[in-house]
């Protein structure tokens, strides 16, 4: 019998347990699994684009350029104003969400970076809906940390509650895996950005007048109304009997009557990320659409295209 050499045998160890994400590579999984280990991307790929270009004025491009595959970069998206500890916090998300892509491409083929509008003028909108009227001067969420914030308040959610919908869909233990382990961290960003934003509560944001508090409670109402499925979304304060268990008006991370994460579908993850209540109509921060079978499969209902 051949003899292992002592020094391959270290080596072997080492690989196995310093780089378990290849436990996820190409994994067989049915196709209705690899759909939805696909369809994160389009939130992934938002995510990391924003955070990296908010921290450095730079993205995907030049920090890992081999995760685009060749997509389009971003539109508008600059660096913005932010205090030292804003922004080692989001520094800690971009390279969070590099990590995540690479996860989720290593699992299943994926697709490439699809077009993006991080402009000024895509999160004024998001905030002119989201209170009801034109705000002047236009909402700038690379202004400052505030602003920076509120416009990240908007992000993580979506995609968690895509996460909750998706993992009882999952067949496969590693598919399930791969996505509580997605899940977790995206859920300690959002309320992570919560707990920042709960901290200024009651502070105005300048020149509008408005709180923090009713900002995150309009933006929130905003995508239950996109999403069509009912409340979903709780902002940072609500009335003590919705808070949990009827007992607190503070409300830091958002659940059900039982404290239970709220879920999404695809379907209302698109209508709200394209900002017009219609998963087949590609819009706000998704010019083309977003890719992916289930992504494109409402766009070739509506005979639109990506």
């Amino acid at each position: 019998m051949a003899r292992i050499s002592p020094a391959y045998l270290l080596l072997f160890i080492c690989f196995f347990f310093f780089f378990p994400s290849s436990s996820y590579a190409y994994f067989n999984v049915s196709s209705s699994d690899k759909d939805l280990l696909e369809f994160p991307l389009n939130l992934e790929y938002l995510e990391a684009e924003f955070f990296l270009w908010g921290s450095f004025g730079y993205g995907l491009d030049r920090i890992a350029p081999y995760l685009t595959n060749g997509g389009p970069p971003p539109i508008g998206v600059t660096k913005a104003n932010l205090d030292p500890f804003v922004k080692d916090i989001m520094v800690q998300f971009a390279f969070q969400e590099i990590g995540h892509l690479r996860a989720i491409k290593e699992a299943v083929p994926g697709f490439p970076r699809p077009l993006l509008d991080l402009s000024k003028g895509s999160f004024a909108k998001v905030m002119d809906e989201a209170v009801g009227h034109t705000l002047t001067p236009p909402f700038d969420p690379y202004a400052n940390g505030l602003n920076f914030l509120l416009a990240s308040y908007v992000i993580p959610y979506v995609g968690l509650t895509g996460y909750v919908g998706a993992s009882p869909k999952l067949t496969h233990s590693q598919s399930r895996r791969l996505v509580a382990g997605l899940l977790s961290v995206e859920a300690a960003q959002d309320a992570i950005i919560r707990a920042l934003l709960y901290e200024r509560a009651n502070v105005k944001v300048q020149p509008y007048g408005i709180t923090v508090a009713e900002f995150t409670n309009r933006i929130s109402e905003l995508r239950n109304r996109l999403g069509h499925s009912g409340i979903k979304d709780e902002g940072i304060i609500v009335p003590p009997l919705s808070g949990a268990e009827g007992k607190t008006g503070g409300n830091i991370v958002v659940g059900n009557d039982k404290s239970i994460a709220y879920e999404r579908t695809p379907k209302e993850i698109l209508r709200i990320v394209y900002g017009n209540g219609d998963e087949h109509k590609p819009g706000g921060f998704y010019p083309k659409g977003g890719d992916g079978r289930i992504a494109k499969s409402y766009l070739q209902e509506s005979g639109s295209s990506t």
